[in-house]
């Protein structure tokens, strides 16, 4: 598996990002799930990409700076058929590095009721439940964690 940058409007990180919406659509019985701002190719300051030994794109994830010292882990997301195979594990570790290397020495997220397996999967990779905050505040959908580097 390897891990690089890549722009925004990428073909295969647009792919991606559109399979994360539509299942969340699903999950969620609509496309009004996400409070606040969408991330944008102007607000995210790394996306990266996870390819398979074959070099198709299975994972992405974005990372978008939010103040003096904190970021945001934004579209995180691996194909159905790539889950346990360690590719998630590998994505928040290289956001993790990119955010150390802009300054970010706090990372935030936010997820929702409806993933109960990206819930999981933060809590065992060391973010802690936080309340919620910006945009997220008062959502009964949303549950945010955060991990100091």
């Amino acid at each position: 598996m390897t891990i690089t940058p890549v722009a925004w409007d990428d073909p295969d990180a647009v792919r991606l990002r559109e399979a994360q919406r539509t299942e969340l659509d699903a999950r969620y019985g609509t496309d009004d799930h996400e409070p606040g701002a969408v991330p944008t190719a102007e607000t995210v300051a790394v996306f990266l990409l996870a390819r398979d030994a074959g070099g198709t794109a299975v994972g992405c994830g974005g990372l978008r700076p939010l103040g003096p010292g904190s970021g945001e882990v934004k579209r995180m997301y691996v194909e159905p058929a790539a889950r346990g195979t360690g590719v998630a594990v590998a994505l928040l570790r290289a956001l993790e590095d990119h955010a150390r290397d802009l300054g970010i020495t706090r990372l935030l997220l936010e997820t929702g009721t409806g993933q109960p397996d990206a819930i999981r999967f933060y809590q065992r990779e060391g973010y802690e439940p936080i309340e919620a905050y910006g945009p997220y505040r008062g959502e009964p959908l949303s549950r945010c964690f955060a991990r100091d580097l």
